[in-house]
């Protein structure tokens, strides 16, 4: 018996008629008169800019890069970080990592501790089969180091997994709190036959907010006191290789990350510094504008908003609010709310700049829209914002056109959360 949803499997938002087939190449998207709205658009210049930017980066500073494949969950866009030199696609969980692979992504990193038994099973049970696929993921007890180590064994397959010891501090995110905490976790991943101790890592995202001197001063005892760690460690011969990766960074204070981890010194090994920037891909108009590494005045590189939602106006009940037809299931709104760029009429003409406009709250298919008595704007019209937090963007959207300047689509960006 046929499913009765079967028929509206496979359906994009925002594509022409049916919805089976994503925007066509060539489509000029707030013209042709066939996109239904809303639509949120991918900047062609924007993603091939930034992408330069962070590889120019990281080659002038010797580090690596394995962006948070999370951030997008893209085959195109995590090829395309590949493509401009990134070591790994960071993931944060077994599903990510599974999803990764099959994208055709040779190393991931799993940011984040694996006592998932299932989850384990199945990435050593790939890994003998696809020896050329890489696995790194994090331990922070002697607990998880225990469910890695036995549920390793018991597959029976020639593989030992890469672990990094996470560290944090007290009150933050996941990892050890101690220096005995992390000679105790090391020592037995060390020990174990099942698993290879590559380096140490952690993240200092959750440790500030904004940017200013506290922040700087933070970020830099974390990260000193990772180095430290690892400097410990390695004093005891407890790496398995003498390579040894310090992994700290997250989408917004990676040039702190840097700055400070190229001073440590190991005394037997060679520190490899890896960031993890996903929302750099994008950036966006909010949370990144004004906390990103990039963004900050001295910085020699920069990075553009590439995501865009467009949609059309409602209603105008009142000579100060409208109402657009986006709302929580297509933008994100846990960062900060749209920002109003730009306005144009119904038929996509006539673009205008929307400064005076403002987004002031979101339900789930309404845009609260401040603005003028005097404005002009009238339902019908296309309103277009850039967008605040990209990780909490790309999953509203199975498929994003990617546009040129003009709004024309040049490509497709899937996703698969």
């Amino acid at each position: 018996m046929t499913h009765p949803y079967t028929s509206h499997d496979g359906t994009f938002k925002s594509a022409p008629g049916d919805g089976h087939e994503p925007i066509a190449v060539g489509t000029h998207v707030l013209t042709d008169g066939t996109v239904f709205s809303p639509v949120m658009v991918l900047k062609e210049s924007a993603v091939e800019h930034n992408l330069s930017e962070l590889a120019r980066y990281c080659q002038d500073e010797g580090v690596l890069v394995a962006p948070h494949g999370k951030t997008t969950m893209s085959p195109e866009l995590t090829r395309r970080q590949l493509s401009a030199g990134a070591w790994a696609i960071s993931a944060a969980t077994p599903a990510q990592v599974r999803t990764l692979w099959q994208f055709g992504i040779p190393r991931v990193l799993l940011a984040n501790e694996l006592v998932d038994r299932a989850g384990i099973d199945w990435i050593v049970r790939h890994l003998s089969e696809r020896p050329d696929h890489e696995f790194l993921c994090y331990v922070d007890s002697l607990e998880g180091v225990r469910i890695l180590d036995e549920t390793v064994r018991a597959v029976g397959a020639d593989v030992a997994l890469d672990v990094l010891v996470e560290v944090s501090i007290p009150g933050a995110r996941t990892g050890v709190r101690t220096q005995d905490e992390a000679e105790r976790v090391a020592r037995a991943a060390s020990a174990s036959q099942s698993l290879n101790l590559r380096g140490v890592a952690g993240y200092e995202g959750a440790l500030v907010t904004g940017r200013g001197s506290a922040t700087t001063a933070t970020i830099t005892s974390y990260c000193q006191h990772v180095a430290q760690v690892a400097a410990v460690l390695d004093a005891q011969s407890l790496f398995s290789s003498n390579e040894v990766i310090l992994s700290v960074g997250g989408g917004a204070y990676f040039d702190i990350v840097v700055d400070t981890l190229k001073t440590a010194v190991l005394p037997r090994s060679e520190p490899v510094i890896v960031i993890r920037s996903g929302s750099y891909v994008s950036h966006d108009d909010g949370l990144y504008r004004d906390i990103s590494a990039f963004s900050q005045p001295a910085s020699a590189h920069t990075l553009q908003p590439a995501l865009e939602i467009w949609g059309r106006i409602l209603s105008r009940p009142e000579p100060d609010l409208a109402f657009a037809d986006f709302g929580r299931r297509d933008v994100p709104f846990d960062q900060g709310l749209p920002l109003v760029r730009r306005v144009r009429n119904a038929e996509g003409l006539d673009e205008r700049p929307g400064d005076e406009l403002s987004v002031t709250g979101l339900n789930d298919q309404h845009a609260y829209i401040r603005l003028p008595a005097a404005d002009p704007l009238r339902p019908g019209d296309w309103i277009g914002c850039g967008i605040s937090h990209p990780c909490t963007a790309f999953d509203k959207w199975r498929h994003i056109p990617l546009v040129d300047d003009n709004y024309t689509v040049t490509g497709s960006v899937t996703t698969y959360f």
